[in-house]
């Protein structure tokens, strides 16, 4: 569903693209973008209808994704599944559904023996070519479970701003033991730092990102496998 939603966007955006229509003024999907969006006027009878038709997708889209959240969120709470949802959701970039998800699909964190076991499971480790003396690392392997991987490359494109505690992460973080949510303080300070560290020396931000998702990886497992 997420993504059909994403494809939905994309076929949105596209659109207004085509028609010289780019949003300029900061982060998408805020509520500011949408009244830019509800604000876009076509004169042509067949572009209004196509322009109509895309937001419709897109907001029937997000209407399915908020009945299903609202249905699972009994289970934000409730075991076996609650107290890795409190956890994962004093992290930047969790939402307490896809907290939920990773939740489910991982179920018990210390069958992996250490946070590199983890990253290969979801496909986060670089590949590798050996030739006698000679190792070379290429790009990531993608050889684990892509919605896990999926989750936490989406995850990692929030460490590209700056260091903050907002609302949403302090009420998340409220009533957590002290010890978790300074873990994930420093996650922060180091996976900003790191990002800004890497996209200074690298072009291409996607190859950043999933960088700061694979140690991402590492930090959500040792948070996981904690006393």
């Amino acid at each position: 569903m997420v993504g059909d939603l994403t494809q939905a966007k994309n076929r949105l955006f596209a659109f207004l693209l085509r028609h010289g229509r780019v949003w300029r003024d900061g982060e998408m999907w805020t509520l500011k973008h949408r009244r830019w969006l509800a604000a876009q006027c076509f004169d042509d009878p067949a572009l209004a209808t196509t322009f109509a038709y895309y937001r419709a997708a897109v907001e029937t889209r997000e209407a399915a994704i908020d009945a299903v959240e609202a249905d699972l969120a009994v289970w934000f709470e409730r075991d076996p599944f609650g107290w890795q949802v409190a956890r994962l959701g004093a992290y930047r970039g969790f939402t307490h559904l896809g907290a939920l998800a990773m939740a489910a699909e991982v179920a018990d964190w210390r069958r992996f023996a250490s946070a590199r076991h983890f990253m290969g499971f979801v496909g986060l480790t670089p590949s590798e070519y050996s030739s006698g003396d000679t190792t070379k690392r290429g790009r990531i392997t993608k050889a684990g479970n892509a919605h896990l991987r999926a989750q936490l490359v989406e995850a990692a494109w929030s460490y590209r701003h700056h260091p903050h505690a907002g609302a949403t992460i302090r009420r998340r973080q409220h009533d957590l033991p002290p010890d978790v949510v300074t873990r994930a303080w420093n996650a922060q300070q180091r996976l900003c730092r790191r990002y800004r560290h890497l996209v200074e020396r690298k072009v291409n931000k996607k190859v950043v990102v999933t960088a700061i998702a694979r140690e991402l990886a590492g930090f959500v497992w040792a948070e996981m496998t904690a006393a």
